[in-house]
Parts: structure tokens; sequence; C-alpha cells
């Protein structure tokens, strides 16, 4: 170009000048368009000076009338298997031993043979449903006629991390919202002294994955799950400092409410800094009313042993279910308990002697369960709690090893059950094949379980979204997922 084409701006062109100042002005017309149709809503609140802080865990009005108003998730980490616990395979028993055509898929890779292991239990029928039931769990037996057991969910994947991630969070990988989470973005929460979405874990310790199995993701952090404990200190690190007292906490924090606040009237995107203003709110209150919400001294003695607290075997998650219940009551909307922790046996993952593994583990859990069920329903909380009972996967038909009970990981096929919350009692839907190694039967993916829960509590499931990266992100997914119809 000739020096008669050049400018005295920064040595560009006139050309270069027009172009940069008009793409400038025209994103002010393209930022109202998308500020009109709601893809920037959220993004600029109380940055004006005027506009109200708006707590991101104030109740929110649900999508349509909900029939839950709580969910309680009893997680059994490492995989119960389905065919020794509530889908009863009678062609399995006499195949014990045998070596057949089957095509598994799990920890040791594809196989395409395996020695059939027999069911290691007894099963008999229960209720006026006639649910077949194993031995295993001779108390959640006889609630069969309040749950809805479906035989027939499937995932993409066999191995513990990605499946866990799956079954908390709606995908294989980490960095996404966990059920819990999306529950209370779209909900938010009644009580303003616990936190909405607590987990509790094993007295082992946690699952693979950890917290990312109670991450908010992508989410603010006012989201993300806190683990709270049935005995002792409730939440870790909660205590009060020595000779800081009520009225020294509260002007602290009116400090550093006073300071973020001016912090988000110089900022355009204040989501993260209002998150941080709740949970120094939250930690706060929760100083004070978390002890009381696991003071069983309340209790009845009746109640207590309706748990299994008078047996050292059933005492641990016994607990853990009645802080379910009275947390439930206070008005927390997820909670998730995990049996079965830290590695091999000590969860339910069975690939050595699985008579041994699940005597144990369902020994553990099978009255603390059925109490949990029997106290919400005599309560009038069952009506509106949803309680979901549950693995990452099940267990293959065959053995994983050349000799031994032990079954590999299979995600196939493989059962969970919901009771209350609007879920038909009495019923069973889908099915597994003759010995169990994969639905075949009115298949459910992970998907529509979590489409199930959020439909009960009176959101839609396809349509509760949370902008980020450029997609409204869904739990269910971009391609969405429907209800379990049949149970509902």
């Amino acid at each position: 170009m000739s020096q008669q084409g050049k400018s005295c701006f920064c040595g560009r062109t006139r050309r270069e000048f027009l172009w940069e100042a008009g793409g400038g002005f025209t994103s002010l017309a393209l930022a109202a368009l998308l500020e009109r149709d709601g893809f920037l809503s959220g993004q600029a609140r109380a940055a004006d000076g005027v506009t109200p802080f708006e707590n991101p865990l104030a109740p929110r009005q649900p999508h349509f009338a909900p029939k839950a108003k709580a969910c309680i998730f009893l997680f059994m980490y490492g995989g119960p298997s389905h065919i020794d616990t509530f889908d009863y395979k009678p062609d399995l028993y006499p195949l014990d031993g045998k070596t057949i055509d089957v095509k598994t898929f799990g920890r040791g890779g594809h196989k395409s043979q395996g020695r059939v292991v027999g069911p290691k239990w007894k099963f008999k029928q229960y209720g006026q449903s006639g649910k077949w039931v194993s031995d295993l769990f001779p108390h959640v037996a006889t609630c069969v006629d309040d749950i809805a057991f479906v035989h027939s969910f499937y995932a993409e994947s066999p191995i513990h991390g990605s499946a866990m991630l799956m079954m908390n969070s709606g995908r294989i990988l980490s960095g996404h919202p966990a059920l819990g989470s999306w529950v209370n973005y779209g909900l938010g929460s009644v009580n303003e002294n616990l936190p909405g979405f607590v987990v509790m874990l094993d007295k082992s310790g946690g699952p693979i994955s950890g917290a990312k199995n109670w991450s908010n993701g992508y989410m603010p952090a006012a989201y993300q799950g806190v683990v709270m404990r049935s005995a002792g200190d409730p939440i870790l690190d909660l205590a009060v400092p020595p000779g800081m007292t009520g009225p020294a906490q509260r002007k602290l924090l009116d400090r550093l409410r006073g300071k973020n606040q001016e912090h988000l009237l110089k900022r355009t995107d204040n989501s993260e800094l209002a998150a941080r203003i709740a949970s120094y709110e939250l930690a706060f209150k929760m100083q004070q009313h978390a002890p009381e919400a696991v003071d069983f001294a309340q209790e009845t003695e009746a109640t207590k042993k309706l748990y299994g607290f008078d047996n050292p075997k059933t005492e641990d998650f016994g607990r853990k279910c009645l802080l379910a219940r009275r947390l439930v009551e206070r008005g927390v909307r997820f909670i998730q308990v995990y049996s079965g922790g830290n590695h091999n046996d000590s969860n339910w993952d069975a690939h050595g002697d699985l008579v041994q593994n699940h005597n144990f583990h369902a020994g553990s859990t099978d009255q603390p369960i059925a109490g949990l069920l029997k106290d919400l329903k005599q309560r009038g909380l069952l009506d509106s709690t949803i309680v979901v009972w549950g693995g990452e996967f099940g267990r293959q038909p065959t053995a994983e090893y050349a000799m031994g009970t032990g079954r590999d990981h299979n995600s196939y096929g493989f059962t969970m059950w919901l009771a209350g919350g609007g879920i038909k009692g009495g019923v069973a839907v889908g099915a597994t094949d003759e010995i169990g190694s994969a639905a075949v039967e009115d298949r459910l993916h992970v998907k529509n379980l979590h489409a199930t829960i959020l439909n009960q509590m009176g959101l839609d499931p396809n349509k509760l979204a949370y902008f980020y990266a450029g997609l409204d992100q869904k739990l269910v997914g971009v391609e969405g997922a429907e209800p379990i119809r049949k149970i509902i």
C-alpha cells in the first residue's frame, strides 16, 4: 500500500482502523441480542450496585408440581451382584461350574467364554407382589411392595472410576456436576443452616475418584456436596477456633461479606464471589446447627433398634441411614450414603470370595435400609422422599479366575431399585437374559435413572440446563433422556 494509505494510528492503516472499530461497535449489538435471549443472564447481577444480591441456594420454583422433596441415594460402591441379590435366575443353579459361551467385558477385558458361578444364596418370594429376593436381604425383602425394581440398567464403562462418575454425574469423565448439585441448582435449598447436598462415606474410606463423585463441576461451589459424619464432629474443619465467640464470628463474617461485596460491585461476572459469600454464611450457620442434626439422643430406643444400633455389625450404616432421615426432616434435598470404600473387599467388589464379600456388606446394610424405609413410611415421609439403591454396575454370571467364586464387573446389565417419592411399589421393570449377562428387555441407561429422579422432584430433565463452554449443559446430556414411566 502507498504512503497515502497509511494513517497515524499506531502504524495501522485506515482500513485496519475501520475494521477494528467496526468490529467493536457491532459487538455491542450482538451482546444486546445475546442478553435478550438469556445467553448472558445471571452474569452481571449485583454488579451495578443496585440489583440485590441473589443467594445461589435461594429456593426456586420447580418446572411442575413435584412428587418428591428429597432423595436418599444408597450407593453400594464396588458393584453388587444382581444375580445374587434381586435378579432371580433359576437357570444358573444347574450350570454351576460349567463352561459356556457368553460375551463379557470387565476388568479382565473382553471374553467369549466363561465358567459359570451359580447363585450362592437361595431366593424366596415376598409380599403381595411375589417378588423373588435373595436370602442376603431378609429385611429389605419385607419392603418389596413399596419398591420398584429395575432389572435392565446398562452403562458404558465396566471400570470403577469412570462408572462411578457416570452414575454420579452422567459422564464418564470428571469435571461435571453431580446429581445432588443439579438438584440443588434447580430447586435451591429450603434450609439455610445445612448444606443442600450431603455425602456420608463408609468408615473404611471414600470411593475411587473421591470428591469428584460429589463435585459441583463447572457450577458455583455452593452446589458441591458436603461430607458429613454420623458420629463425632459432623463436618470436619468446621469447629470454632479457640477464643472465637459467637459475636466475634458474626463480626468476621460481616467483614468478609463487606469485602467481597466491594469486589462484586467492580466485576461483571460475580457468580464465583456470590457463591463464596453464600459459603461463608452457610459455614457460620452449620457450626450451630450441624451438631443438632446428629444428636440421636432425641430418638427413641425403638427407633435406634429399628436401624440396627444394637448390633455392632449394623450400627455404623444404621447411624448413617437415621441421619439421612433426620436431614430430610430438616429440608436437605439430596443425601448420598456409601456402603463400601477403600479397595478390594472393603467394598462390594467381589473378585475373589463372593460369599464372604457379599455376606459381609449385605449383613451390614440390610437391616438399616429396611429400617429407613419403614421409618420414613410410618412418619409420612416416604411419599415425598425417593430412596435409591444400587452400585456403579453389576457382576458377571461367570467366574473371573480359573478357581474361586469371584465375579468380574458387568455394565451390560444390572439391577437398581427405587422407592417412595411417587414411585410405584411392588413392580419390576426390564429383564436381563436367562443367565443375567446383559439387559435384553426394556433396556435403560443410567441417564434414565437420573431423568426419573429429576422428574419426581419437579424438574424437566431435558430443560434443566446450565450454560457453560458455549453449551446448555444438562445432566442427561444434550441428547436428553426420558424418565422411566413404567415405575412412576
